[in-house]
């Protein structure tokens, strides 16, 4: 998932559901559900993935997990290895029922997040989206396309990463949503907040990165992103 790109539109994802929400791969969810969705390339997958995702189900009190497998990003030149062979790397390392691994952003031709949780909040009716990100995307979020949008549609769930604590809290998302801010121990409330609401929670973390994994190679780099 990339956070300023957007290609295709929300008539892509009508056609992809007419007939019902199990159609053309994508994922399946009954309304009052609360599912967490945590985006990324995945490049590749790793422990740390499956800790941050185990853990967010326990915080947050949710049902499921989506991990939103995203397709290569077109702004860089360098892109991820191929979505298949990522989408295999990611169901052969994250074996848990309540967690569904989905190419749907492909699917359905949505890049930024926000276009995605549009489409998202519009064809699943009823459902309790939750967006999952480390505290290292909420330092950067302001940068994202339609940030705001984000906050102000989604509740938000944060699990801390070694070393982005200081500066999450002290980031311009959270300092201007700062009344918005659910307390640690209401966290499992989280799904159910009226948007916006966020819940920072800290969680002993893996210090483990797909861009350190890649470096140590056995991992093919991918090819251009066109």
């Amino acid at each position: 998932m990339t956070h300023g790109v957007t290609h295709g539109s929300a008539q892509d994802f009508a056609r992809a559901f007419s007939g019902g929400f199990a159609k053309e791969g994508l994922p399946f969810a009954r309304a009052g559900q609360r599912i967490g969705l945590l985006g990324g390339s995945f490049d590749p997958p790793h422990a740390g993935h499956v800790h941050i995702t185990r853990a967010a189900l326990t915080a947050f009190g949710l049902d499921r997990v989506w991990w939103l497998v995203s397709p290569g990003n077109p702004l860089k030149s360098q892109g991820p290895a191929p979505l298949a062979q990522r989408m295999q790397a990611a169901r052969a390392i994250m074996r848990d029922p309540r967690v569904e691994i989905t190419d749907l952003e492909a699917r359905i031709g949505t890049r930024a997040t926000v276009d995605t949780l549009a489409a998202l909040h519009r064809f699943y009716p009823g459902v309790r989206f939750v967006w999952l990100m480390g505290a290292d995307n909420l330092a950067s979020l302001h940068h994202w396309k339609n940030w705001r949008s984000i906050m102000d549609t989604t509740p938000v769930g944060v699990l801390a990463r070694p070393g982005d604590r200081i500066a999450a809290r002290l980031s311009p998302a959270a300092r201007l949503y700062r009344r918005q801010r659910l307390s640690g121990q209401a966290r499992r409330m989280l799904a159910g907040a009226q948007a916006p609401a966020w819940c920072y929670v800290n969680v002993p973390l893996m210090d483990v990165s797909s861009t350190a994994l890649r470096a140590q190679g056995g991992w093919p780099r991918g090819g251009s992103a066109s």
